[in-house]
């Protein structure tokens, strides 16, 4: 099983378990700078990135990630 393989496994058992947290990237159009919040909650993370694209310039992306990746990386 190469690593890709092996990822898609424990994220989707992740996705089972409902273990996952959503981390928005997004463009804070106030200083220019891109910004990433967290969520626990898909909801909350859809209406913030709604938020975040409301001009002209502004864009967001949601990821759903794995909490064990956010423990092992902190």
């Amino acid at each position: 099983m190469n690593k890709n393989q092996e990822f898609q496994q424990k994220f989707s058992e992740a996705l089972d378990a409902d273990d996952l947290y959503f981390e928005v990237t997004y463009l804070d159009s106030d200083c220019g700078r891109i910004r990433t919040e967290s969520f626990d909650d898909a909801a909350a993370a859809d209406r913030f990135a709604s938020r975040c694209v409301a001009g002209e310039d502004g864009w967001a992306v949601v990821d759903a990630i794995p909490a064990k990746i956010r423990r092992a990386a902190a």
